[in-house]
């Protein structure tokens, strides 16, 4: 069993305290990861404010020079890196090998496209005044476990790719990629620029409460996102957060169903459900409601549910165990909701977080499936009759991720996605996510910005230099 450290100040670094890493499936132990003490993160802390001092002075090629290196590194070792991501992630290895290759190494590639430059206002015979970004100084990267190696990769670009030093804490469930990765790149990253700590759930809140920590850039549920913001807020720290969403799909009387099934049904149970911007209610019109019910049980049933490391498979099982409850509870609810459970619904026999993917009819709002985040192989199916009232249903929730609206009128579809109360508004897809693209949640979903240019801005400090000239 692989013994696996911490890269702190450019050195790999253990801890006497250890938690377990839980195989999702089959429950073994597949490793022990450090638990970081109160001193190793201090020296962390101190280690990226001394390297921010010059790192903050390179040029945009050079910087992007390290991250160029990271992302070789990355595909050197991406064998090793997509399977410790099956193990202690549970998707398929398609999957795994999308998010360490594509999410991962093809991200840092394409981030690095993007510069900060001084944008100018005025430049005439009165004054010249000039938008600048400056770093922040140290940032800390809060990582979740549904995407755990391509979400830190797209933190971590960001950070340093605006000047920023960086502490990035992967989550207790799936720590061992992003610590590995620590080990292969230590002699790539510049001492003190790039920090890598895993801790227990103790950890995150010492982090950012930490007063050496001027930016926090976190991803998770909205409930934690909630004690992220609070404990920030003692010294303003700087806050992004991208958090929980209840995306609705709307269905379109014109839609091209035959064609639209799988990508429906894709955008639904992408990561076995456990993604922030999944589908997670599709709304039918009546006249065809029974239709789509049956094109996406159509598609569940076929679904090769397994470990990941099984190549047949391409659904693996639900992370970890409290969330493995937490849908078995949803799942539970339904009937007492007046619901039918068309396939699926219920856990599968031997070791492991495995749930039957599962799609559910004749439920409405006022239910824990349709009112909160399920984040499992769950997706429900909801009827409507007018077009207005759908709307209205789609944005009736707390959550404001992603929306997605589906049909063969191009305009008509756009139209309506435009009326969403959504960060990002997808027509004919959902998600479909990109490295140059910003990703922005509205309401209880967060706030602040992931990737694109508008990615690098949230780790800058924006300043206006304004020089009179008569």
């Amino acid at each position: 069993m692989h013994t696996f450290s911490m890269l702190i100040d450019g050195n790999l670094v253990s801890s006497e305290d250890t938690f377990p890493v839980i195989n999702p499936a089959d429950e073994s132990i597949l490793a022990h990861a450090p638990n970081a003490t109160d001193k190793q993160l201090d020296q962390a802390i101190a280690a990226a404010e001394k390297a921010f001092d010059s790192w903050k002075n390179l040029s945009h090629a050079q910087r992007s020079e390290v991250l160029l290196g990271i992302a070789a590194a990355i595909k050197e070792h991406s064998e090793e890196l997509i399977t410790l991501l099956v193990s202690e992630q549970g998707k398929s290895r398609a999957q795994a090998e999308r998010e360490v290759l594509q999410m991962g190494a093809g991200g840092i590639v394409a981030r690095t496209a993007l510069e900060l430059k001084p944008k100018l206002v005025q430049d005439d015979d009165n004054a010249k005044i000039e938008v600048r970004y400056s770093p922040l100084g140290v940032a800390a990267a809060i990582v979740p476990w549904n995407y755990p190696f391509g979400i830190a990769m797209g933190k971590l670009t960001s950070a340093l790719l605006a000047g920023c030093t960086l502490i990035l804490k992967p989550s207790p469930f799936t720590p061992l990629s992003t610590l590995r990765l620590g080990e292969i790149i230590k002699d790539i990253v510049p001492a003190g620029v790039l920090n890598i700590l895993s801790g227990d759930d103790s950890f995150g809140p010492r982090l950012t409460s930490h007063p050496g920590v001027k930016k926090i850039s976190f991803t998770g549920s909205t409930a934690t996102g909630k004690k992220v913001m609070a404990s920030a807020a003692s010294d303003l720290k700087r806050v992004t957060l991208e958090l929980g969403g209840n995306d609705a799909a709307i269905i379109l009387d014109d839609i091209d169903l035959e064609k639209a099934a799988l990508p429906l049904f894709l955008g639904a149970f992408i990561n076995g459900g456990q993604t922030c911007v999944a589908i997670k209610r599709i709304y039918a019109p009546a006249a065809i409601y029974e239709q789509v019910v049956q094109a996406m049980a159509t598609i569940a049933q076929q679904i090769k549910v397994g470990p990941g490391s099984d190549p047949e498979s391409t659904m693996g099982p639900v992370q970890n165990k409290l969330q493995y409850q937490r849908v078995l509870d949803v799942l539970a609810s339904i009937t007492d909701s007046g619901g039918r459970i068309v396939c699926g619904g219920k856990p599968m026999e031997g070791k492991g977080y495995f749930i039957e993917p599962t799609v559910v009819a004749d439920v409405t709002e006022g239910c824990k499936l349709v009112d909160e985040e399920t984040f499992g192989p769950v997706v429900p199916v909801i009827k409507y009759d007018n077009i207005e009232d759908v709307i209205q249903r789609a944005n009736n929730t707390e959550y404001g991720l992603g929306g997605s609206v589906w049909g063969t009128d191009i305009k008509r579809a756009t139209d309506i996605a435009l009326q969403l109360q959504s960060g990002t508004a997808w027509v004919n897809q959902h998600p479909a996510l990109n490295p140059l693209v910003p990703l922005a949640g509205a309401k209880h979903s967060g706030f602040g910005m992931e990737s694109g240019i508008e990615g690098l801005q949230e780790f800058c400090q924006l300043q206006v230099l304004n020089i009179k000239k008569a």
